[in-house]
């Protein structure tokens, strides 16, 4: 097992616990969620891990309490990516650095998406730049895993609900663990 898988497991296992910010469900809850959610869908590998470690930034910076509340961009999506592109490439890193990217464009080219965010979605959006400019859509439109990264981005928005978790936590960790191995041979 690569020494990222481990760390990975390890960040769950310790932290997975903690509550999503301002969401009915914890950071392993909604990382499970996102993850079924592609696997339903029909996603790949790549695309079901990506939707599983979108938010690892968050688990790795590790900032206390709310960021978005004091004003902060905790930059999760850069942070998660870099991690994760060197063991599992751009298929993987890519949709889940463009996650942020996709909420922007989203709000830019559907106006009744806005009023779907959740309230911590919608303060950390003006952190995060905002709705995107026609300039800024067009040029979100031509990188490689911009539609990857509009699918992550609806499951990230529908995997905060409260008590859906059908599987143990060794169980869902045991998945992620498979799931890993798929996406890094």
């Amino acid at each position: 097992m690569h020494a990222l898988h481990k760390t990975i497991l390890e960040l769950y296992r310790d932290n997975g616990d903690r509550m999503y910010a301002g969401e009915p469900v914890t950071q392993l809850e909604h990382a499970w969620q996102c993850g079924r959610l592609a696997e339903k869908s029909g996603a790949n590998a790549a695309l079901q891990l990506a939707s599983w470690l979108h938010d690892l930034g968050h688990l790795w910076v590790n900032s206390p309490g709310t960021p978005t509340l004091r004003g902060e961009d905790d930059l999760h999506e850069v942070v998660a990516a870099d991690l994760l592109a060197p063991v599992f490439g751009q298929a993987v890193a890519e949709p889940v650095r463009l996650h942020v990217q996709a909420k922007r464009y989203l709000v830019a080219s559907n106006p009744a998406y806005a009023a779907k965010l959740s309230q911590d979605s919608s303060r950390s959006l003006n952190l995060q730049g905002g709705p995107m400019s026609a300039q800024e859509c067009a040029g979100f439109e031509s990188k490689p895993y911009f539609k990857d990264a509009l699918k992550l981005r609806v499951w990230d928005d529908l995997g905060k609900k409260k008590a859906w978790f059908e599987d143990s936590r060794e169980d869902a960790l045991q998945y992620l663990e498979k799931l890993m191995r798929a996406a890094s041979s």
